[in-house]
Protein backbone atom coordinates (compact mmCIF):
# COMPACT_ATOMS: atom_id res chain seq x y z
CA UNK A 1 0.00 0.00 0.00
CA UNK A 2 2.88 2.64 1.06
CA UNK A 3 4.24 1.67 -2.39
CA UNK A 4 1.12 2.72 -4.41
CA UNK A 5 0.45 5.77 -2.32
CA UNK A 6 4.50 6.41 -2.75
CA UNK A 7 3.75 6.05 -6.74
CA UNK A 8 0.45 8.57 -7.08
CA UNK A 9 2.43 10.80 -5.00
CA UNK A 10 5.09 10.74 -7.15
CA UNK A 11 2.34 10.87 -10.62
CA UNK A 12 0.90 14.14 -9.08
CA UNK A 13 4.22 15.76 -8.50
CA UNK A 14 5.36 15.30 -12.54
CA UNK A 15 5.54 18.75 -13.87
CA UNK A 16 5.36 17.68 -17.51
CA UNK A 17 2.44 15.16 -18.30
CA UNK A 18 4.78 13.67 -21.36
CA UNK A 19 6.80 12.06 -18.42
CA UNK A 20 4.28 9.36 -17.29
CA UNK A 21 5.24 6.62 -19.47
CA UNK A 22 7.97 6.26 -16.46
CA UNK A 23 5.18 4.80 -14.85
CA UNK A 24 4.47 2.25 -17.13
CA UNK A 25 5.21 -1.25 -16.87
CA UNK A 26 7.52 -3.75 -18.76
CA UNK A 27 7.47 -7.22 -17.41
CA UNK A 28 9.97 -8.83 -17.35
CA UNK A 29 12.51 -6.31 -18.64
CA UNK A 30 14.98 -3.94 -17.10
CA UNK A 31 17.81 -1.31 -17.63
CA UNK A 32 21.18 -1.53 -16.36
CA UNK A 33 22.94 1.51 -15.72
CA UNK A 34 26.40 3.08 -15.11
CA UNK A 35 27.16 6.95 -15.05
CA UNK A 36 30.81 8.61 -14.82
CA UNK A 37 31.51 11.64 -12.96
CA UNK A 38 33.34 14.41 -11.65
CA UNK A 39 33.39 13.51 -8.35
CA UNK A 40 32.19 10.56 -5.94
CA UNK A 41 30.37 12.93 -3.97
CA UNK A 42 26.88 12.62 -5.55
CA UNK A 43 26.25 16.42 -4.45
CA UNK A 44 29.05 18.03 -6.01
CA UNK A 45 29.39 15.73 -9.13
CA UNK A 46 28.45 16.40 -12.63
CA UNK A 47 27.39 13.33 -15.14
CA UNK A 48 30.09 13.34 -17.95
CA UNK A 49 29.16 9.98 -19.25
CA UNK A 50 25.58 7.64 -19.46
CA UNK A 51 26.21 4.58 -20.12
CA UNK A 52 22.95 1.56 -20.39
CA UNK A 53 21.65 -1.65 -21.85
CA UNK A 54 18.19 -3.28 -21.88
CA UNK A 55 17.64 -6.08 -20.62
CA UNK A 56 14.27 -9.09 -21.14
CA UNK A 57 14.08 -12.50 -19.68
CA UNK A 58 17.48 -13.29 -19.42
CA UNK A 59 18.85 -11.87 -21.91
CA UNK A 60 21.33 -8.58 -22.07
CA UNK A 61 20.54 -7.01 -24.96
CA UNK A 62 23.51 -5.22 -26.13
CA UNK A 63 21.80 -4.02 -29.68
CA UNK A 64 19.56 -1.93 -27.50
CA UNK A 65 22.20 0.31 -25.03
CA UNK A 66 22.57 3.71 -24.92
CA UNK A 67 25.89 5.44 -24.22
CA UNK A 68 26.05 9.39 -24.48
CA UNK A 69 29.05 11.97 -23.68
CA UNK A 70 27.94 15.13 -21.38
CA UNK A 71 29.70 18.44 -21.67
CA UNK A 72 30.23 19.23 -17.65
CA UNK A 73 30.07 22.89 -16.43
CA UNK A 74 33.36 22.74 -14.55
CA UNK A 75 36.84 22.06 -15.46
CA UNK A 76 38.35 17.97 -15.23
CA UNK A 77 40.67 17.89 -12.80
CA UNK A 78 43.31 15.49 -13.70
CA UNK A 79 42.62 13.09 -10.18
CA UNK A 80 39.77 12.65 -12.22
CA UNK A 81 40.76 11.71 -16.16
CA UNK A 82 43.23 9.18 -14.25
CA UNK A 83 39.90 7.40 -13.13
CA UNK A 84 37.43 7.81 -15.79
CA UNK A 85 39.76 8.44 -18.86
CA UNK A 86 37.49 11.26 -19.96
CA UNK A 87 39.69 14.02 -21.28
CA UNK A 88 38.14 17.51 -21.89
CA UNK A 89 38.92 17.31 -25.35
CA UNK A 90 36.40 14.13 -25.42
CA UNK A 91 33.31 15.39 -22.70
CA UNK A 92 33.75 18.99 -24.86
CA UNK A 93 31.69 16.83 -27.73
CA UNK A 94 29.18 15.97 -25.25
CA UNK A 95 25.99 17.41 -25.12
CA UNK A 96 24.33 19.12 -22.27
CA UNK A 97 23.46 17.55 -19.07
CA UNK A 98 19.40 18.29 -19.28
CA UNK A 99 19.62 16.89 -23.29
CA UNK A 100 21.47 13.64 -22.21
CA UNK A 101 19.44 12.72 -19.08
CA UNK A 102 16.32 13.36 -21.04
CA UNK A 103 17.65 11.10 -23.76
CA UNK A 104 18.44 8.42 -21.06
CA UNK A 105 14.75 8.55 -19.59
CA UNK A 106 13.28 7.98 -22.86
CA UNK A 107 15.81 5.21 -23.65
CA UNK A 108 14.82 3.46 -20.02
CA UNK A 109 11.35 4.42 -19.61
CA UNK A 110 9.31 2.50 -16.61
CA UNK A 111 11.94 -0.30 -16.56
CA UNK A 112 13.35 -1.34 -13.03
CA UNK A 113 16.83 0.27 -13.18
CA UNK A 114 20.15 -2.33 -12.15
CA UNK A 115 23.39 -0.85 -11.50
CA UNK A 116 26.77 -1.98 -9.20
CA UNK A 117 26.01 1.01 -6.52
CA UNK A 118 22.78 2.14 -8.29
CA UNK A 119 22.03 4.60 -4.90
CA UNK A 120 25.25 6.40 -6.30
CA UNK A 121 24.01 6.67 -9.84
CA UNK A 122 20.31 7.61 -9.25
CA UNK A 123 21.36 10.32 -6.83
CA UNK A 124 23.34 12.02 -9.66
CA UNK A 125 20.98 11.80 -12.24
CA UNK A 126 18.16 12.85 -10.07
CA UNK A 127 19.70 16.24 -9.86
CA UNK A 128 19.03 16.69 -13.06
CA UNK A 129 15.90 14.43 -13.46
CA UNK A 130 14.18 16.38 -10.75
CA UNK A 131 14.60 19.88 -13.15
CA UNK A 132 13.28 18.26 -15.85
CA UNK A 133 9.69 16.67 -14.30
CA UNK A 134 9.74 17.99 -10.98
CA UNK A 135 10.38 14.42 -9.32
CA UNK A 136 13.19 12.17 -8.45
CA UNK A 137 13.33 8.90 -10.97
CA UNK A 138 10.37 6.49 -9.60
CA UNK A 139 11.96 3.54 -11.51
CA UNK A 140 12.43 1.12 -8.86
CA UNK A 141 16.06 0.05 -8.38
CA UNK A 142 17.97 -2.87 -8.17
CA UNK A 143 20.80 -3.39 -6.62
CA UNK A 144 23.52 -6.03 -7.59
CA UNK A 145 26.19 -6.10 -4.87
CA UNK A 146 23.09 -6.55 -2.15
CA UNK A 147 21.57 -9.62 -4.32
CA UNK A 148 25.77 -11.09 -3.95
CA UNK A 149 25.44 -10.45 -0.84
CA UNK A 150 22.28 -12.09 0.62
CA UNK A 151 23.66 -14.97 -1.64
CA UNK A 152 27.25 -15.41 -0.15
CA UNK A 153 25.56 -14.73 3.19
CA UNK A 154 23.30 -17.96 2.73
CA UNK A 155 26.47 -19.79 2.22
CA UNK A 156 27.87 -18.91 5.06
CA UNK A 157 26.70 -16.21 7.53
CA UNK A 158 30.11 -16.19 9.70
CA UNK A 159 32.11 -15.28 6.52
CA UNK A 160 33.55 -11.74 5.57
CA UNK A 161 31.47 -10.62 2.19
CA UNK A 162 34.12 -8.41 0.08
CA UNK A 163 31.57 -6.62 -2.09
CA UNK A 164 34.03 -4.80 -4.02
CA UNK A 165 33.24 -5.37 -7.79
CA UNK A 166 36.53 -7.19 -9.17
CA UNK A 167 36.01 -9.59 -6.10
CA UNK A 168 31.86 -9.93 -7.26
CA UNK A 169 33.10 -10.95 -10.61
CA UNK A 170 35.69 -13.37 -9.48
CA UNK A 171 33.25 -15.00 -7.22
CA UNK A 172 30.62 -15.35 -10.20
CA UNK A 173 33.24 -16.12 -12.99
CA UNK A 174 32.36 -12.86 -15.15
CA UNK A 175 35.08 -11.83 -17.31
CA UNK A 176 35.96 -8.52 -16.52
CA UNK A 177 35.43 -5.70 -19.40
CA UNK A 178 37.10 -2.72 -19.68
CA UNK A 179 36.64 -0.85 -16.33
CA UNK A 180 35.45 3.04 -16.17
CA UNK A 181 33.54 2.96 -19.32
CA UNK A 182 29.93 3.61 -18.40
CA UNK A 183 28.52 1.18 -20.97
CA UNK A 184 31.14 -1.49 -19.89
CA UNK A 185 30.20 -0.96 -16.30
CA UNK A 186 26.38 -1.06 -17.05
CA UNK A 187 26.90 -4.12 -19.19
CA UNK A 188 28.90 -5.83 -16.16
CA UNK A 189 26.11 -5.13 -14.02
CA UNK A 190 23.99 -6.85 -16.22
CA UNK A 191 26.01 -9.86 -16.26
CA UNK A 192 25.70 -10.28 -13.01
CA UNK A 193 22.32 -9.92 -12.23
CA UNK A 194 22.34 -12.85 -14.48
CA UNK A 195 24.79 -14.93 -12.84
CA UNK A 196 22.75 -13.95 -9.91
CA UNK A 197 19.53 -15.40 -10.73
CA UNK A 198 21.04 -18.64 -11.99
CA UNK A 199 22.13 -18.91 -8.71
CA UNK A 200 18.69 -18.40 -7.10
CA UNK A 201 18.79 -14.60 -6.22
CA UNK A 202 15.46 -13.03 -6.61
CA UNK A 203 15.87 -9.33 -7.79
Amino acid sequence: MFAAMKTAWARHQLKDPSYTYLFDGHPDEYVSVDCETTSLDPKKAEVLSIGAVKMRGNRILTSESFYTLVKPKGILEGANVSVHGLRPMDVSQGVPPLEAVKAFLDFAGGRPLVGYYIAYDAAVLNKYVKQLIGIHLPNPKIEVSGLYYDWQLKKNPEAYIDLHLQNILDGLNIPTLARHNALNDAITAAMILLAMRQRGGKA
